[in-house]
């Protein structure tokens, strides 16, 4: 069920908050020891929170009562173990935050409290949000629920495998550079990127400033879009923040409980005016076959709905992975820079075990113990492009070639409105596969790390599955702050092909 059909239930007295997350933490506690998609349960807080939202439905008599209820109060969630919830642990996938305890809540989840959401659980991530399979995690890996023999994808993983095992209506998740696309591309649901400062920061554990973004993993379009919703706007907290053109009132507050028809969505979204874009360097040799033909049928299917389709050059492309991969280390290697195990998360126990000589042994002997095999990589490379001598040959060039790349995406939009490409170049690969060749691994982002870099919103739908019946993931990319866009797209074409 959609967030809409739940909170008609909820009204009519047909299913109450608490017993949905009473059979969700039954679920969690049967299934989730093979998937392992939660790192910390709060259930104690989230049956709190449902009496809470319980009591608003009980309360409301009148029609009046009923419209003040947000759509979300009493909907659970998860929340990637990167966000901050006060009073809550959390370790970023890290045993250096093994022992910290949030003292304060991020905006995007004082903005849910607002509307009653009700939180059960942070979910694993890869170590600091490093990764793409949810393998380098210090608590272990998360397991894919279509397949539990392969990676549910990175670093959003245990957001994204909470969804797509129904351990929760909807999950946060923060998308670097593929973050929630690639793994809600593996576990076959839907994650939204928004575009660079349309959601606030504040309080998110920093991986790469310039990058990162916090976004919804949902079972369907329509969630993540009262889900976007929620969370956007400008926050005082977060400079970069803005508040975009999508407005935050709830225009869908009318369409409540109304099925529209097929006959009806054409009159509501006209694809007939829609331009799409298909970049020739996304269709690359090492592409997997099933991919490139169901992103293909994919495509046929928009220009069936009266979409024109028209072929675009993205041309630095080809230069992406390698900018993305010299400025997002070096970006980490400044924010890591705060964990020491002194001011965060280590108790007095920990560091006295290690028994430092000196401040310099205090911090490496912490670092080097409890900082993982990537994080330690992402650091000394992002050091190593900012060190004197190399600043102008890597990372200057780097910011450079990022200009270029978000010229080519500016001259694209000037012809078409949308852009459609593959969000991986492959399915869930297997637990272990790639884990040791970090090449490999940084190959998986190829597709998505270019709209990171301009700082795009894009979203990741499932447009189909392999022969062996692995999700396989559409890109729709739009115009800076187009979220709207993007999302009546997606929703009519869900719509009419599901």
């Amino acid at each position: 069920m959609t967030i809409t059909e739940l909170h008609q239930k909820f009204i009519k007295k047909e299913l109450s908050p608490v017993e949905m997350v009473k059979d969700y933490f039954k679920k969690i506690k049967k299934d989730d020891r093979e998937i392992h998609a939660f790192l910390t349960l709060m259930e104690d807080e989230a049956f709190l929170e449902a009496k809470e939202a319980e009591k608003k439905f009980l309360k409301a008599k009148s029609k009046n009562d009923i419209e003040k209820i947000p759509l979300l109060c009493g909907i659970p969630c998860a929340v990637k173990d990167n966000i901050l919830i006060e009073d809550v642990r959390c370790t970023a996938g890290s045993k250096i935050l093994e022992d910290y305890i949030a003292p304060y809540s991020a905006t995007v989840i004082e903005k849910l409290k607002n509307l009653g959401v009700v939180f059960l659980g942070k979910t694993n991530l890869d170590e600091f949000a490093m990764g793409a399979s949810t393998e380098t995690s210090a608590y272990g890996v998360t397991h894919n629920p279509i397949d539990k023999t392969r990676v549910p994808g990175g670093s959003s993983g245990g957001s994204a495998a909470a969804v797509a095992a129904d351990f929760c209506q909807f999950a946060l998740g923060s998308d670097t550079g593929g973050s929630i696309r690639q793994p809600a591309s593996f576990c076959g649901v839907v994650g939204l990127k928004p575009t660079y400062g349309a959601v606030s920061r504040y309080g998110l554990i920093a991986m790469a400033s310039s990058l990162d973004q916090i976004g919804p993993i949902t079972k369907n379009v329509e969630d993540a879009e009262i889900v976007f919703k929620a969370i956007k706007g400008k926050d005082s907290y977060d400079s970069t923040s803005v508040e975009s053109e999508f407005p935050i009132a709830e225009p869908y507050e009318a369409e409540r409980g109304v099925k529209r028809s097929k006959a009806s969505l054409d009159s509501t979204f006209q694809f007939s005016k829609l331009r799409i874009g298909i970049p020739k360097e996304y269709f690359i040799k090492g592409i997997e076959k099933d991919v490139k033909e169901n992103i293909e049928k994919a495509i046929e299917k928009f220009q069936k709905l009266g979409a024109k389709i028209e072929s675009i050059s993205l041309p630095h492309t080809k230069y992406a992975l390698a900018t993305y991969y010299l400025i997002m280390p070096s970006e980490v290697s400044s924010n890591l820079a705060r964990y020491d195990g002194i001011r965060y998360g280590l108790s007095k126990s920990k560091i006295s075990k290690l028994t430092p000589k000196n401040s310099f042994e205090i911090y490496s002997k912490i670092r080097g113990k409890y900082l993982g095999a990537e994080a330690k990589r992402r650091i000394l490379l992002g050091t190593f492009a900012l060190s004197a001598g190399y600043y102008d040959q890597y990372y200057l060039k780097a910011r450079m070639v990022r200009e270029l790349i978000k010229k080519d995406f500016e001259i694209a939009f000037q012809k078409v409105d949308l852009i459609l490409t593959p969000v991986s170049p492959t399915t869930a690969f297997k637990i272990g596969e790639n884990i040791n060749d970090p090449v490999k691994m940084y190959l998986s982002d190829i597709f998505t790390v270019g709209v990171s870099l301009v700082g795009l919103p894009a979203l990741s739908l499932p447009c189909g599955n392999s022969k062996e019946g692995l999700p396989i993931g559409l890109q729709i990319i739009g115009k800076p702050f187009k979220e709207n866009i993007i999302l009546k797209t997606a929703k009519t074409f869900d719509e009419f092909y599901s």
